[in-house]
């Protein structure tokens, strides 16, 4: 709608507007919504807005957008605008970009505009470039008297984010006192060129100088050993914790919720564990080296004082003026870093993606859009570093200037005090070593300090994993599902992906006796593979229960339901290993003999020994040689190695030439288990008892089926 009779509203305040990247690939309406909320007092984050709102990979919409924003306090005004009227709106804003995302313009300039992408972070994008961009709809959102400004959270520790580990505070311990150590004979070193100058050259003691050069040279070497010590037990800490933290994290990785991986890009996720890496290290080598900087900063501070406060006073003047250089070149340094993370995020996903499509890219003849498209993100992230060295090499040249300029002056007076004889030239050459020493020392624990500062960056991404909830486990002691049938009912099920769409299963109540084998029928798009994920217990129903045995899934314990459960869905995979390996699922005490017999169910067992390392023959997600039927049973062999007592089945023999599907179906139809299967094929349908038809997530038909009704079986 456009705007009648308003008078034009502008910017007002000096808030900051927050850069926020979506983690995502279809939250950017959220982070807009969180920017906007942040800029505005209230202290929110994507983890809380995810929380409180679902947003499925379709993304959002401006309606629902809007009623995101009014339950968090946010009057909306939607808008169609033409881009010179950009510039009479309150600002920020949200801008409907590309016909599918959503951006925050920040400022509007003489030169275009400055906008806040969710996807690529803070950039300025010509007027000619925004015209083809920006689609002419607006979303003003302005604080409602139901508007609550929240400050900010406290911040949660890296302990409790990357779980316990063994030996932190003894192993830091070790380290701090073998350089305190360290710091002391790095102390004692500037004193031995005081007294060759002042003790030995003046009075030509031969014999003095000999006992000042053995004394100094064992400490030289003492040095080298605990130096040598201390970088051996830092390496041994880092690599002991690392694999600590690592572990912890990778374990809460697998218990997380399917839906969290589905809405990810699978480079991304690989960036965002790759940054745990970067915590860890900067946690266990940089934390302790600053630590031990500080020591020394503050000890060689003290002696620098004790030889002249005003040569000391012209270190510490210059010392503040780097300070005051890093702190200025921090925040484009953090934005420029984020734009790189992201930017290498997204080049990372292109490469694997291209890997995994290389047959279909092959054969539409997409190698050149491919390459360039990956191309570009590669250009992205070189620009990115690009970006981030400008930044560095200019804050480099300035602080070379300072503390060259800084030598000079200091030299220039202790050379005056030598001439007034208040210094000697032994104290002169002593103080120049102890000042190097604390300009060293200082500027690094600087560097250190924003360092850590900018693992905040990193923290985010890691947390989006850490804070992430696993999938819910229920107290399942008192439940022996040994002891439960494997009859399953869905009452008044429903399900939606997202609050604002509409259900994908509507209302579905469905009984399912033990040993029974049913089959799903339907169009594409019905539901049909949503209602497996359901009855496996990988999506939660937005209303309604399941139940299994008359008891509740959330009861039962899903990782203890699932060991009873053999599936085969249409997106599996093999993984690397032999096909032996993949058939027991890397069981670490395989049967052989359970390996044949479910080989043999799945008609696959002869094909296997046709191979020249039968079993053992290695095959993997990208490469195994085998053909998509073939695949197809191995992964049947493996839901069946496992005796389960409720089979399920998605498409599973869609690959199969009609003689190994009729074997297959023959040799399940023996099981006694409960069987659902999801198929279009007739041959498929025609090995169940009762065939359920979806049509928009509610049941249209479900009838029972006789030897007369299956002439395939």
């Amino acid at each position: 709608m456009t705007r009648q009779g308003n008078t034009p509203l502008r910017c007002w305040g000096n808030r900051k507007l927050p850069v926020l990247l979506q983690t995502e690939a279809s939250e950017c309406g959220l982070a807009c919504l969180a920017m906007i909320a942040r800029y505005w007092g209230r202290a929110t984050d994507l983890i809380l807005l995810r929380q409180r709102f679902s947003v499925s990979l379709k993304g959002s919409t401006l309606k629902s957008l809007i009623s995101m924003a009014q339950q968090l306090g946010l009057q909306s005004r939607p808008l169609r605008v033409e881009l010179p009227q950009l510039a009479s709106l309150k600002l920020p804003c949200i801008l409907h970009w590309d016909m599918n995302h959503f951006v925050v313009l920040e400022k509007v300039t003489r030169n275009g505009l400055l906008i806040h992408d969710p996807a690529s972070g803070k950039r300025s994008v010509s007027w000619s470039r925004a015209s083809s961009h920006f689609t002419g709809v607006v979303l003003e959102l302005t604080p409602g008297e139901l508007f609550e400004r929240l400050p900010s959270q406290k911040k949660i520790s890296w302990q409790s984010m990357l779980g316990k580990v063994d030996g932190l505070y003894p192993g830091l311990a070790r380290l701090l006192l073998m350089g305190a150590l360290l710091q002391a004979l790095a102390l004692a070193l500037p004193f031995y060129l005081q007294w060759v100058v002042d003790d030995v050259l003046t009075t030509g003691d031969h014999r003095l100088m000999t006992v000042l050069g053995s004394g100094f040279l064992l400490l030289v070497l003492l040095q080298t050993g605990l130096g040598w010590l201390r970088s051996w037990m830092a390496a041994s800490l880092s690599a002991y914790l690392g694999y600590q933290w690592l572990g912890n994290a990778f374990a809460h990785l697998l218990r997380l919720p399917v839906a969290w991986f589905e809405k990810r890009h699978l480079g991304d996720i690989a960036s965002r564990f790759q940054a745990i890496q970067v915590i860890q290290k900067a946690l266990t080598t940089q934390l302790i080296e600053g630590l031990i900087d500080g020591l020394l900063v503050f000890s060689t501070l003290v002696v620098m004082f004790f030889y002249s406060a005003t040569l000391a006073f012209v270190s510490l003047s210059a010392v503040v003026l780097y300070a005051a250089l890093r702190w200025r070149i921090f925040q484009k340094q953090r934005e420029a870093t984020a734009m790189h993370i992201a930017c290498a995020a997204r080049q990372g996903t292109l490469f694997i993606e291209s890997a995994r499509g290389i047959q279909s890219i092959r054969l539409y003849g997409r190698e050149q859009e491919r390459r360039c498209a990956w191309s570009n993100a590669l250009t992205d992230q070189l620009n990115a570093e690009l970006r981030i060295a400008r930044i560095t090499i200019s804050f480099q040249s300035a602080s070379t200037l300072v503390f060259n300029g800084e030598r000079i002056v200091v030299v220039w007076l202790a050379a005056m005090a030598v001439m007034d004889n208040h210094f000697s030239v032994g104290m002169l050459f002593a103080f120049l070593s102890y000042k190097d020493q604390f300009s060293q020392r200082i500027a690094a624990l600087l560097d250190k300090s924003f360092e850590l500062r900018m693992l905040r960056l990193h923290s985010e991404r890691v947390a989006d994993i850490l804070l992430t909830a696993p999938e819910e486990e229920a107290d399942d002691a008192e439940i022996d599902l040994r002891e439960i049938e494997t009859d399953i009912e869905l009452r008044n099920v429903s399900f939606r992906y997202a609050e604002h769409e509409p259900n994908v299963i509507d209302n579905l109540s469905l009984r399912i006796p033990a040993g029974e084998c049913i089959a799903i029928a339907g169009v594409s798009g019905c539901g049909k593979t949503t209602l497996l994920k359901l009855i496996l217990g990988l999506l939660t129903p937005t209303e309604g229960e399941i139940l299994l045995g008359g008891v509740e899934l959330k009861r039962l314990g899903l990782r203890n339901y699932r060991q009873m459960t053999g599936t085969v869905m249409q997106d599996d995979q093999l993984f690397t290993g032999t096909l032996s390996d993949n058939i027991c699922f890397f069981d670490a005490q395989p049967d052989p003999r359970q390996v044949i017999r479910c080989s043999e169910q799945a008609a696959v067992h002869d094909e296997i020994m046709a191979l020249p390392m039968k079993y053992n023959t290695l095959v993997g997600d990208l490469g195994s040689g085998l053909s998509g039927g073939q695949r197809q049973r191995i992964l049947l062999a493996r839901a069946l190695y496992r005796s389960p007592r409720l089979l399920v089945l998605d498409e599973a023999t869609s690959h199969l030439d009609v003689w190994n599907e009729q074997r297959v179906n023959a040799a399940i139809t023996q099981e006694a288990m409960t069987r659902i299967l999801v198929a279009h094929r007739p041959q498929t349908l025609a090995m169940a008892q009762r065939v359920v038809t979806l049509d928009q997530g509610t049941i249209i038909a479900d009838l029972m089926q006789t030897a007369d009704d299956c002439p395939g079986r």
